[in-house]
């Protein structure tokens, strides 16, 4: 058990305590939430850069490429900010949070298996067949199809196959 932000009632771990009794917390958590604005950010940073790129240097390539890393930035972002606004503070969040309130099932890891091996090779005999043929790209598919129907007989049986 642990004392409330305000010195209220105790709460035991791992239950919320109230935090709208205290504006000031309230503007402490927002103001600790910045992994959506560090990634926003880095979008504007890059947009602003890709604008004078563009119509100091008239490259279309390299304006194309900026513009990518803007999506870099605001694809992650947005997904970020939107869920900041819905979830509960975390324990790191909050200004009164312990490393008691952050404990609890982890999850569950899967044993070892070939397949993410096989899956890669796979993918890199794809990638080759751009320089080698077709019968690369035939072989690196194949290899990626059985991996991929690896992984799920794997996860359904809980088992190596």
């Amino acid at each position: 058990m642990g004392r409330d932000h305000d010195g209220g009632p105790p709460h035991h771990i791992g239950e919320r305590p109230d935090l709208g009794s205290s504006p000031n917390i309230r503007r402490q958590i927002k103001a600790l939430r910045v992994e959506w604005q560090l990634l926003i950010g880095t979008a504007m940073f890059f947009a602003i850069t890709v604008s004078i790129y563009f119509f100091w240097s008239g490259e279309v390539s390299g304006s194309v490429m900026l513009f990518f890393t803007v999506l870099l930035g605001i694809l992650p972002g947005s997904y970020l900010a939107f869920w900041s606004r819905r979830m509960q503070p975390r324990p790191e969040d909050r200004p009164d949070g312990t490393y008691a309130d952050g404990t609890g099932a982890v999850g569950a890891f899967p044993d070892s298996s070939i397949w993410p091996f096989i899956l890669g090779a796979g993918a890199a005999f794809s990638a080759v067949s751009l320089v080698f043929g077709y019968w690369t790209l035939v072989l690196g598919l194949t290899m990626v199809v059985s991996a991929v129907v690896g992984v799920i007989l794997e996860s359904r049986r809980g088992g190596t196959v």
